[in-house]
């Protein structure tokens, strides 16, 4: 299995799959690079080389007390991508994986990134704050926390069978913030498909991540 140690020490598992110009994945939490085998599957087979990493905290990587915050997220998939000598790829980053695309533009550029996709992502501005009254309460994310730490199986089984998965609200309502600090920006909108839509709209996601890919 391939592995890479970032220079905190930490092991990252990764997929790389195919030939081509490079698409790179960032999974959503809790979840790991395997969310996006229907992806990379699809893509890998139409010409595409397709790498996603487990981040820290998460599958077959390392699970360090150290590091688990988004400026850390987006260092370790920098190193990856240098260690790989990608260049001129789209990011692709569902949820939790969104932050750290938006993030690593953010601290590393665009040296090695052509275009991306940030899908029902957590941006920064997601969170509910004086400049951003729509964003959702830090509340939410603590009622998450709370849940998860007082009972970890009921609160996986919740969020599956719960509403998390079955609208998208906040993401859509994050995403429309974020289009006005991307004027070269698309936004596009799923009605019917939720949170997780590499599951419950594969194949429109598929081919819409094809044609952007050869754009």
């Amino acid at each position: 299995m391939p592995r890479f140690v970032t220079k905190d020490g930490t092991e990252l598992y990764y997929k790389d799959w195919g030939s081509g110009p490079a698409v790179i994945f960032s999974h959503g939490w809790p979840l790991s690079s395997d969310a996006w085998e229907a992806q990379m599957f699809h893509l890998a087979s139409h010409g595409f080389r397709c790498i996603a990493h487990d981040r820290r905290g998460h599958g077959r990587s390392s699970q360090p007390w150290h590091g688990n915050e988004m400026d850390t997220y987006a260092d370790d998939l920098a190193q990856l991508l240098d260690a790989l000598e990608v260049t001129g790829a789209m990011m692709v980053g569902h949820s939790t994986g969104g932050g750290e695309v938006a993030r690593y533009l953010g601290r590393h550029g665009t040296k090695r990134v052509a275009k991306a996709v940030l899908m029902g992502a957590v941006p920064p501005i997601m969170l509910q704050t004086a400049a951003n009254p729509g964003g959702l309460p830090m509340a939410v994310f603590d009622g998450f926390r709370q849940a998860y730490l007082a009972d970890r199986a009921q609160f996986f089984l919740d969020v599956a069978s719960g509403p998390f998965f079955g609208f998208n609200r906040p993401g859509a309502a994050a995403a429309r913030r974020t289009m006005h600090f991307l004027p070269r920006g698309t936004l596009k909108v799923y009605p019917a498909g939720g949170h997780s839509l590499g599951d419950t709209a594969k194949d429109q996601l598929n081919a819409d991540l094809l044609a952007f890919a050869r754009a």
